[in-house]
């Protein structure tokens, strides 16, 4: 009976935890380039069930015998084995605003933080007074050449990640392809988006704000694979509103039927206690 509160309990703790990764995804539904956690639980091995004080049955297979006939199995639990960051692509949503970067395909955006280097796939940036290309935190995004400076509506990124400005540093950068020819010095290349990707992608930790850091699991930044860099536009999270609410209530009614399991075997075992040994 204790065994049965113990695995009961288990399972109300497991329940628990999913139900935390559930509410998680939801308050960061619309949340630029969030992406969305999966607890995954693995069980306690299993018990071998056997019938005891048997005069011997014949069993399978033929010529084998046993005192002790096999009844089944008896599971003992479960508990939290991860918490999974499911990286799969969200669906871009254009915003016409220049300093919108969104990803296609892996790897993440390198900012410079107070704690170093962390990565990010959310590419809703801005400049300040010093044009400095920033996130709307104040961490300036790094290129491969150091810290991006550009002016205001006088760049384009290609799909490269290359942060090309106008080289008369007067018109719109959606126009230089149009002025050769012109008195105009042309476009110049001033650095490229420090792009980076990591080897095993799910040991990499999340730390709030859509930001990341590498591990010790997850190995160091390394350059990406095929990716493309798509100027106004923000990647949305990928969490599914309609899966999140259906695995939520898959969750209560687990939760409430690991309850029922050990309000049961409490009500049992009061009995044996109270009635039967008196």
């Amino acid at each position: 009976m204790l065994r049965g509160i113990y695995t009961g309990a288990s399972g109300m703790i497991a329940q628990e935890a999913r139900m935390d990764a559930i509410a998680n995804n939801l308050a960061n539904v619309d949340k630029t380039s969030y992406k969305k956690d999966i607890a995954i639980f693995k069980a306690f091995p299993d018990m071998v069930i056997r019938r005891i004080n048997e005069s011997g049955l014949g069993i399978t297979p033929a010529g084998s015998y046993d005192s002790m006939p096999y009844v089944g199995k008896l599971g003992t639990g479960v508990e939290v084995n991860e918490v999974f960051t499911d990286f799969a692509q969200g669906s871009l949503q254009r915003t016409e605003n220049n300093f919108d970067l969104a990803l296609e395909g892996r790897g993440f955006f390198t900012i410079m933080t107070e704690r170093g280097e962390r990565y990010t796939r959310d590419g809703s940036f801005t400049i300040n007074q010093d044009g400095i290309l920033m996130t709307h935190n104040g961490n300036p995004v790094m290129g491969e050449n150091g810290i991006i400076r550009i002016q205001q509506n006088n760049f384009l990124i290609n799909e490269r990640g290359e942060v090309v400005v106008n080289g008369d540093m007067s018109a719109d950068p959606r126009d230089l392809v149009t002025m050769a020819g012109n008195d105009w010095t042309g476009p110049v290349v001033i650095d490229k988006l420090k792009i980076v990707d990591f080897e095993n992608i799910r040991y990499i930790k999340k730390e709030g704000d859509s930001m990341y850091r590498e591990t010790e699991y997850s190995g160091p930044a390394l350059p990406p694979g095929e990716y493309k860099v798509v100027q106004g536009f923000l990647e949305k999270s990928n969490v599914n509103i309609v899966r999140e609410m259906v695995d939520m209530i898959e969750v209560n009614r687990s939760y409430e039927a690991n309850q029922k399991t050990v309000t049961s075997h409490d009500q049992t075992l009061g009995k044996l206690i109270n009635e039967v040994a008196r």
